[in-house]
């Protein structure tokens, strides 16, 4: 009877503790995992995944295990959905100036372009390009305008040139620097992009090969890095494609967070 009432008591203080916090934030959504944490300094924070545990199970149609905090978990998905729809920029995914043809494949995109015979392809995904946000830095970090810091994604891309009558493609693996200036030496001539390796692999591979010869481009001559990246700039790879690939995957990656989110409470709700 007393393990009874303990429970009790502990269930009404989680529930009032639950419903009487602020909206949480995405920054917050994304850590969802360390609600589950049992470690030191967690006693303090609202469980949500673990408070139940001690919790009798409910029944339903579909014959999968419900609890208190299941359904404490399906509430806060549901406005943290209507959080991220009503913040989204973009509803369709921007277009990408000179003429480039979009294919998509889940968190993978993929850019074509033909010009004058050769066949020009940017290759990234989405996952993992959420830089992590610097508190320490606030000067440099992008605020929306409720003051919140603007997530932006910057993956890292491969930029692949084929030639007509040529085996094998001449391929960039690409990247943001957090710096932006990459090999610049002023403001004014830096780059958001870099180049990190430049390697020849057979057309259309999917995967690198390691047996090709990679050249890094950490120790290269300044000179030939410059020529490099006027080679991808010919190309319509410059700072005005940066902008604009950050903007796609930005907005395709925000799409994607929310699509997780609308199953994830599919998966929690068992409908």
């Amino acid at each position: 009877m007393l393990k009874s009432v303990s429970r009790a008591v502990q269930l009404a203080a989680r529930l009032s503790i639950s419903s009487s916090a602020p909206p949480l934030r995405r920054t917050f959504s994304r850590s969802i995992w360390s609600l589950s944490s049992s470690g030191a300094g967690s006693d303090s924070r609202p469980r949500l995944l673990t408070a139940t545990r001690a919790l009798p199970s409910l029944s339903c149609g579909c014959g999968s295990l419900h609890t208190e905090g299941d359904k404490a978990f399906a509430e806060f998905l549901t406005d943290e959905i209507k959080e991220e729809k009503k913040i989204q920029k973009d509803k369709s995914l921007p277009k990408m100036s000179g003429g480039w043809e979009l294919e998509l494949n889940g968190t993978e995109a993929k850019l074509n372009r033909s010009l004058s015979g050769e066949k020009v392809t940017i290759t990234f995904n989405v996952n993992n390009s959420i830089p992590p946000q610097l508190e320490e830095d606030p000067e440099h970090t992008q605020k929306s305008p409720e003051g919140e810091p603007d997530i932006v994604s910057t993956p890292n891309f491969v930029v692949e040139v084929t030639k007509p009558g040529v085996k094998s493609s001449l391929v960039f693996d690409c990247h943001f620097p957090e710096d932006e200036t990459a090999h610049g030496e002023t403001e004014e001539e830096s780059d958001i992009f870099a180049i990190r390796e430049v390697s020849f692999q057979p057309e259309g591979d999917a995967e690198w090969k390691e047996t090709s010869y990679t050249l890094n481009t950490d120790s290269l001559d300044w000179a030939l890095y410059d020529h490099l990246m006027g080679f991808l700039a010919d190309r319509g790879v410059d700072n005005t494609f940066a902008d604009e690939l950050i903007e796609l995957s930005t907005a395709l990656e925000h799409q994607e967070y929310i699509k997780f989110l609308e199953d994830l409470s599919t998966f929690v709700k068992c409908k």
